[in-house]
């Protein structure tokens, strides 16, 4: 017992000591965006006048800031990961820093509910909005446009199958929450406004990045020898000889597009799909594109939409999700011949489009049999029931207008084959693209992201270097089998449904059936989908 105190009060002191060290050494001086206003008329939150940074007098005339980890990419999924830094006691004494020349950055008002909502839209699970309060965004979301929901149907052009879903199946208010991307960015940013916690913003884009060298045998890395050579031969630029920096040992040097230097012990690309982090750090990519694309628009019922429906055709699927108000998102997989049409067509002849694919087009309303009324009963009278297995089909809301603009984009699919390299992790869209049928897209990368700042701070904890390899293993193993199983999942959704063949046919029918009428299945495919657990099958 003695022993194991002793311990756990070394490592104690291990981490202040490393807290403290880090704090002192890395002061960021940077340039970010001070007293910019997002919004004309917004209502604007509690302390939102603060800044995340407002002294360019701190900067050094030529000598790139130092900072522990640089963030590249400031969309949903690297800001998640600056705010649950900030969250933690260990890592919010880390220096920040978030790359992305985004004007949307510059927010710090609340958007208003009453605007006509974005066509670019998230389905965020219970798991994210556990997050999301985690680490202090989601009261800011509660400000804003949101929509709740706690039914979902999914049928099948055939008729020959459908499944309902309700939160009351596995004792929850809510299956989902239909939140514009970007409300998410702005909750986070908001969140990001503290006193004893400010990133820094710096408006460019990435360039290139230096990764130390090994250090030759007198213990000096190869760059900064280079560097030394230089000054002692008079080969040094002019101008700026005395104030030039060589390289910090264990770090990496990004050069920005405004010609802004920056050195920095872990470099996180959140950078997207096609990132730039990925690319310059060598890491390789596998996936494959669907020759499909989806059109996104916000259209307008004549009353208030409560529930998510997704109806699979033959060319892919079309989903329709509540977004507040009479309002609600659509998303319509097609071929990009079919995107384009649907695109360029008129408004009104576009909404007959959605109707007819929404209701009796391409084939009949689902049934239930007999059969299906026997499995019913088989677990109506036992612990493992639903709600929804009684619930019977219905007809999505007609929609009478679109109220946005029709926006396109292929998908694809693409896993990188390393989350993390020597000083660099990749999260989000860097790591992974998938499907966009189940809307789990976003939700895979907020995982990522919460799971890096808890890999950094056992690192912190530990008086470990946070840019180290083995540490940032382990995030990679956390992940890598969590979203390479929902990804899977995906795809093969995606691919089962590209197929109109008669036994192909019977046998998607038989799954819809099996979902919709076995209770414990559909409260494991429930639970999965809500992010409650990590596997699809609970054993």
């Amino acid at each position: 017992m003695r022993a194991s105190l002793s311990t756990i009060l070394i490592k104690r002191g291990v981490a202040r000591r490393s807290a403290t060290t880090i704090l002192a050494q890395n002061v960021v001086r940077g340039r970010g965006f001070c007293n910019d206003s997002a919004g004309s008329g917004a209502s604007s939150p509690h302390n939102v006048e603060k800044t995340l940074d407002c002294e360019e007098s701190d900067r050094m005339k030529g000598r790139p800031a130092q900072c522990d980890i640089a963030i590249v990419g400031g969309g949903m999924v690297g800001l998640a990961l600056a705010c649950a830094l900030s969250s933690k006691q260990l890592t919010k004494q880390l220096s920040v820093a978030i790359i992305d020349n985004n004007p949307a950055l510059r927010s710090r008002n609340y958007l208003k509910k009453d605007n006509i909502p974005d066509s670019r839209v998230s389905t965020v699970t219970p798991g994210t909005i556990s997050f999301f309060k985690e680490i202090g965004a989601w009261e800011h979301v509660q400000q804003q446009r949101h929509a709740f929901f706690d039914k979902m149907q999914v049928w099948d052009y055939t008729g020959l199958g459908y499944t309902r879903y309700n939160a009351r199946d596995v004792g929850k208010d809510y299956l989902g929450c239909v939140v514009e991307n970007k409300v998410l960015c702005n909750s986070l940013l908001l969140s990001l406004l503290k006193e004893d916690y400010q990133p820094i913003i710096y408006p460019a884009r990435l360039h290139s990045m230096t990764f130390q060298r090994k250090s030759s045998p007198d213990g000096i890395s190869i760059d900064q020898e280079d560097t030394i050579k230089q000054n002692l031969s008079g080969k040094a630029s002019s101008g700026n000889n005395t104030m030039q920096q060589t390289q910090p040992s264990n770090s990496v040097k990004l050069d920005l597009s405004d010609g802004q230097g920056l050195y920095a012990k872990l470099v996180v690309g959140a950078d997207g799909g096609k990132s730039r982090v990925r690319e310059l750090s060598g890491i390789k990519t596998t996936g494959w594109n669907y020759s499909q694309s989806a059109v996104i628009c916000t259209v307008e019922h004549t009353a208030e939409n409560h529930c998510a429906w997704q109806r699979f055709l033959p060319s892919g699927p079309i989903a329709l999700l509540p977004i507040g108000d009479n309002y609600s998102n659509i998303v319509w997989t097609m071929t990009p011949e079919g995107a384009s049409h649907h695109k360029s067509m008129s408004e009104e002849d576009f909404v007959k489009s959605v109707n007819h694919a929404l209701d009796y087009g391409y084939g009949p309303h689902p049934q239930s049999g007999s059969l299906d009324h026997y499995v019913e009963n088989l677990f109506s009278g036992s612990r493992f029931g639903a709600q929804s297995t009684k619930e019977g089909f219905e007809v999505p809301p007609k929609v009478i207008n679109v109220v946005s603009e029709r926006m396109a984009f292929p998908l694809s699919l693409m896993h990188a084959y390393d989350y993390a390299s020597k000083r660099v992790a990749l999260i989000g869209d860097a790591a992974h693209t998938v499907h966009p049928l189940a809307g789990q897209g976003v939700n895979l990368g907020f995982g990522d992201a919460s799971d890096l700042a808890k890999i950094v701070a056992e690192g912190v904890l530990l008086g470990a270097d946070i840019g180290e390899l083995s540490l940032l293993k382990k995030y990679e193993k956390e992940r890598k089998a969590a979203n390479i199983a929902m990804m899977a999942i995906l795809d093969g959704f995606q691919k089962a449904y590209s197929v109109d063949i008669g036994p192909v046919n019977l046998l998607r029918a038989a799954a819809f059936h099996g979902a919709q009428y076995i209770a414990p299945l559909k409260r494991n495919i429930i639970s999965y989908a809500m992010g409650e657990q990590k596997w699809p099958l609970a054993l």
